[in-house]
């Protein structure tokens, strides 16, 4: 007979069976009980009762993330939640209290951090909390046992969990969301959220994917596609904007496969929120795969022609060889990609392809190589991710044959060398462009601008060009990037129609406003409303709870 710890308990509701006592039960076996008198016991120390009153919502909270900007808009999200529970974030891992981990399962080296991380949390005699996609694809592994877990569809629990794991319960969320037997895209997107760069507002639009990669891992966690519906997605945008953004990036495991399963398609969704987008404002499209654009490529092409949607598309190729793309089982031929950027080289003058290369597949020979290498020859693309080859863990590409490392290891130097072999950029010096000034350098010595094509422009740090559209002229050019003097007599053009948000400031419905009346008692206003703090703590209410209430009445009223 099993033991009663052996199943993994997915989702906290699993807690409770039909077979358990009603509370009603359980209150009339309590009129049975004589309640036995205890003797008194010494005064605690200081220690125990510290130890006794921990109080979730009090603690510093220091988050990591690892992979795509998927998951980087999901750890916005969880850190504006916990921020607007009362929690703070903070950018020192040392002084936090309890680190939340949230993880990327694309290749080996992603998931050695994070165990090397949750590690290093224990030595310290952290609180842990992971996220993400290694824990929602492999709950189970060794190194995770004990820890509370926040799926990747349950990111709008995040304060239940930690709460729980701060009081040193561990806690599992792992379901999925559905509504009417079908499968939702995952948490609300109207959820409070810290934007890593408040010019920047990432928005995934699904989750999940149509396709069964041979050596994917992030299907086991992400799932089939689950498509946002167009309103939400308008709304959230147009909210983002007023909140000062002045760039959008859409996101999801696979964008061109956009609502399909919602009766609805990538171009529709585009050019309803190209109608939100102020100007000088820009919209970034994310990942693609061949297959989910080839019937889109005449109207994707006209959006990427729109001034405030950047020429650029990032479409995977994987490999140039057909044999290697069916064992891989991308469901397209190199022929097929070869369409895709050939037209939209040809309808869009000056777009930017960027792709994926993985180095050292199973069954990859040298020939198939070879036709990988001669495909970058001829579109020389300007950004290439090369990936050398990891099996992971419970994908059918792991049980294949493997290519030697040496080998793998020569084909990606290999394919590295042809890449830095030619500069992109060059023919550029002493053009006059219009760039979005977003972010700043990795070296803090210039601010990060972009072109229309999504092309780096590095330009003078000065704090009037955050955030602006300015015009410059390219006097330099490298492998990566441009740089870029201002134009005399140019004056920088301010996209939004509100001031930003301040770095760590939350997004959402929940602005602190100080409102003093005779009893001197702080407020809060969430939305329209304001709502004594006091009278939230009394009845137990976090602040993003009661957010989310008023927001569902408002919702039910207008």
């Amino acid at each position: 007979m099993p033991s009663a710890c052996d199943p993994v308990i997915e989702d906290i509701e699993d807690m409770v069976s039909s077979t358990d006592p009603t509370p009603h039960e359980r209150q009339s076996a309590r009129k049975n009980i004589v309640p036995r008198p205890k003797k008194k016991k010494e005064l605690l120390n200081d220690e125990e009762l510290q130890a006794d009153s921990v109080i979730p919502g009090m603690q510093k909270i220091w988050m990591k993330t690892w992979g795509c900007s998927h998951n980087n808009s999901d750890g916005e999200y969880m850190a504006g939640q916990l921020a607007a529970s009362g929690y703070k974030m903070t950018d020192d891992p040392a002084e936090a209290d309890l680190w939340l981990l949230n993880s990327c399962t694309v290749k080996n080296p992603a998931e050695d951090h994070f165990r090397n991380s949750i590690k290093k949390a224990q030595e310290q005699e952290k609180k842990v909390v992971v996220a993400g996609c290694v824990p929602q694809a492999q709950p189970r592994m060794d190194y995770l046992k004990g820890l509370s877990i926040i799926g990747v569809q349950q990111i709008d629990r995040v304060v239940e969990v930690v709460d729980e794991a701060v009081k040193g319960h561990s806690v599992r969320l792992l379901g999925q969301k559905k509504e009417g037997g079908r499968r939702l895209g995952g948490a609300r997107l109207d959820l409070p959220k810290i934007r890593k760069n408040p010019l920047i507002e990432i928005i995934s639009i699904n989750t999940g994917c149509l396709n069964a990669c041979t050596y994917c891992k992030t299907k086991h966690a992400r799932g089939d596609l689950a498509s946002y519906p167009i309103e939400e997605l308008v709304k959230r945008v147009r909210q983002s904007f007023q909140e000062g953004v002045c760039e959008i990036w859409l996101t999801s495991e696979d964008t061109g496969a956009y609502g399909r399963d919602i009766g609805t398609d990538l171009p529709t969704l585009l050019w309803r929120l190209v109608e939100q987008i102020p100007d000088g404002a820009m919209l970034r499209l994310g990942m693609t795969n061949p297959p989910y654009i080839l019937e889109h490529l005449g109207e994707m092409a006209k959006i990427l022609n729109h001034p405030r949607v950047y020429a650029f598309l990032h479409v995977p190729v994987q490999s140039a060889s057909d044999s290697v793309l069916m064992d891989m089982k991308r469901e397209y031929c190199i022929d097929d990609f070869k369409r895709v950027v050939d037209f939209l080289k040809e309808r869009v003058p000056g777009v930017t392809i960027a792709t994926d290369i993985i180095c050292g597949f199973p069954g990859e020979t040298e020939e198939d190589f070879q036709e990988t290498l001669e495909l970058v020859k001829l579109y020389r693309f300007p950004s290439l991710f090369i990936n050398q080859f990891y099996p992971r863990p419970g994908t059918p590409a792991a049980k294949m044959e493997q290519v030697p490392a040496q080998v793998k290891k020569q084909r990606t130097r290999e394919l590295s060398q042809l890449f830095h072999s030619y500069n992109p950029y060059d023919h550029k010096v002493g053009e006059m462009q219009h760039v979005l000034v977003t972010e700043e350098s990795f070296d803090a010595q210039y601010y990060v601008a972009h072109n229309k094509f999504y092309e780096q422009v590095l330009v003078p740090k000065k704090v009037e060009f955050k955030g602006k559209m300015i015009e410059v002229e390219i006097y330099e050019a490298g492998k990566h990037f441009m740089k870029g003097r201002p134009v005399e007599d140019s004056k920088p053009f301010n996209p939004s129609i509100a001031a930003p948000l301040q770095q760590g400031e939350v997004s959402g419905l929940i602005q602190e406003q100080s409102v003093r009346g005779t009893s001197g008692s702080s407020s809060i206003l969430i939305g329209c409303f304001s709502v004594d703090r006091e009278a939230l703590k009394k009845l137990g209410i976090g602040l993003a709870v009661a957010a989310a209430l008023l927001a569902f009445i408002i919702d039910k009223l207008y």
